[in-house]
């Protein structure tokens, strides 16, 4: 009875590891060579053709602006905040932010998956056997992860594609993290699709938008007090532990 050979073992490693691979060389191509048409003069040149379409054919307009967000989130290509915007530009502030919301949760999934079918099994098995730090790390994670995923979301100087990545690594549940994304991204989805609102009006007056918008206290400190308030189990269950000690 022969043995499998070397090639045959390895693989199904490498077919884990595939989508991974493809997102990592997509987003390496799509940093090199989109970075200068994801942008707003992009979206300022093609403007009125945009609007054209979006009041033509509203419907698949809608389809097409989720289809592109999906693409660029999955693949952690450059340009998701002129993404975000160009919803509110072209939907409105309910629409622009549904849309948003819905395109960039699809996108995270997506990722999520990638990554939970390569790396993020062998990293799970590897807590779920660990004791020490790991198995600290493991038991922390388990008690706090709605709390964890919500912190990841709500605080603005984590960037998205680690949110999108992290959890699957640590193995966290599939369904936590999509309900999570989906409610913890809609406060900056909101400011993003409302800045969309106005952009005909900055365009008008041959501006560009102004993103640091998001660092102004008066939105950055709502942000902060839902990431706190998100934080508040951890810090309970933390102080009611040293309690017990």
């Amino acid at each position: 009875m022969t043995s499998p050979s070397p090639t045959s073992k390895a693989r199904p490693a490498v077919l884990r590891y595939l989508p991974l691979i493809v997102i990592a060389l997509v987003a390496l191509i799509g940093a090199l060579t989109l970075r200068d048409y994801l942008t707003f003069e992009t979206l300022r040149e093609n403007r009125e053709l945009l609007l054209g379409w979006r009041d033509n054919n509203y419907l698949w307009m809608a389809l097409g602006f989720i289809a592109v967000y999906v693409v660029i989130v999955a693949f952690s290509l450059p340009g998701a905040a002129v993404a975000s915007v160009t919803g509110g530009f072209l939907f409105g502030l309910f629409a622009g932010t549904l849309f948003n919301v819905a395109a960039a949760t699809t996108g995270a999934m997506a990722i999520f998956l990638a990554a939970r079918w390569g790396l993020g099994q062998a990293l799970t098995a590897r807590l779920e056997a660990s004791d020490g730090t790991l198995g600290r790390l493991k038991e922390g994670l388990r008690e706090n992860e709605i709390s964890v995923l919500l912190l990841l979301r709500l605080v603005p100087a984590v960037p998205f594609f680690v949110a999108n990545l992290l959890p699957a690594l640590v193995g966290v549940k599939f369904r936590n993290f999509v309900w999570t994304t989906a409610l913890g991204i809609i406060p900056g989805a909101v400011v993003f699709t409302w800045i969309g609102v106005g952009l005909g009006a900055v365009f008008d007056r041959g501006e560009s938008p102004d993103l640091s918008l998001l660092w102004e206290p008066h939105i950055l400190g709502p942000l902060l007090g839902l990431s706190a308030l998100a934080a508040l189990p951890i810090l309970i269950k933390a102080v009611r532990g040293r309690k017990e000690i």
